[in-house]
């Protein structure tokens, strides 16, 4: 069965450009998007062991007559077809179940408040707790369409980075394209880092993809990401810790995020790796 991805349209033009960038996610990975428009600002959605309430902001819910026409238009041009997600079970009236069986999501960095007070650096809480509870990582785009030329891995050593890297190999062979990985080393050698690889497996999988892995001994993580190509799609760990440095922890990763417009994909505690 194909893989797909999970995309809540928005009918604006801001919506159009995170539409846009999970069409090209899908053709570059060989995903079929799933695509659901909203007829109300709420709805649920139920993981293992939590149960999201998504909260859309009004603008979601922009001129429902065009939507549909929206989307088709968009993915035509692609030479896609969409498969349209419409609910079957409802909590409540106007609070419909949205399953969370898929490979991907896309979220804009906040699904939940108006996208005029968003700033680069806030991720929404709803998305925050999507990341939390699900199984897939979570596609968050950059604020216009911008196609990626290549993969980036943030690693910092711990066991959500491994995962991360995991992800990221395997993004980057589905897509066909190079990956780099870049490390906050602080006092730790570069062999430590690369004996984690190792042990866990990765480096045959990594020699296949690998085109470069740099090092930041010095400065502070904001500076060394300018390092990292804009075009290139990053891809990082939530929340993780490790007895090395990880740069993916809590405020590191709030970093990362908040200095650079890539997108990202995110690989939250509990992503299953596939």
């Amino acid at each position: 069965m194909a893989q797909n991805l999970f995309h809540i349209f928005r009918n604006t033009p801001l919506g159009r450009e995170t539409l846009l960038q999970s069409i090209y996610f899908c053709q570059r990975m060989g995903l079929l998007p799933t695509i659901y428009i909203p007829t109300s600002t709420k709805f649920l959605m139920y993981f293992e062991n939590d149960v999201v309430q998504v909260d859309l902001d009004p603008s979601y819910l922009t001129d429902p007559e065009t939507a549909k026409a929206h989307v088709d238009e968009l993915l035509g041009e692609a030479g896609m077809k969409p498969d349209m997600l419409v609910p079957k079970h409802y909590t409540a009236s106007t609070l419909p179940d949205i399953p969370t069986n898929f490979d991907f999501m896309c979220c804009p960095r906040s699904i939940s408040d108006l996208s005029s007070k968003i700033g680069l650096g806030y991720i929404g809480p709803r998305v925050r707790r999507i990341i939390q509870a699900a199984r897939f990582p979570v596609l968050m785009t950059s604020p216009v369409y911008k196609p990626w030329q290549s993969v980036a891995v943030f690693f910092g050593g711990s066991a959500n980075a491994v995962n991360a890297l995991r992800l990221g190999i395997r993004v980057a062979k589905m897509a066909d394209m190079p990956l780099n990985i870049y490390t906050q080393a602080g006092k730790q050698p570069s062999a430590a880092y690369e004996s984690i690889v190792e042990k866990n497996g990765l480096k045959n999988p990594l020699e296949q993809v690998l085109k470069k892995w740099t090092f930041f001994e010095k400065g502070s993580v904001e500076d060394n990401l300018y390092a990292v190509p804009h075009d290139a799609l990053i891809v990082l760990g939530a929340y993780g810790h490790g007895i090395i440095r990880d740069i993916m922890f809590g405020s590191m990763m709030e970093k990362v995020q908040s200095t650079i417009s890539n997108n990202l994909l995110i690989a939250g505690p509990k992503y299953t790796v596939k």
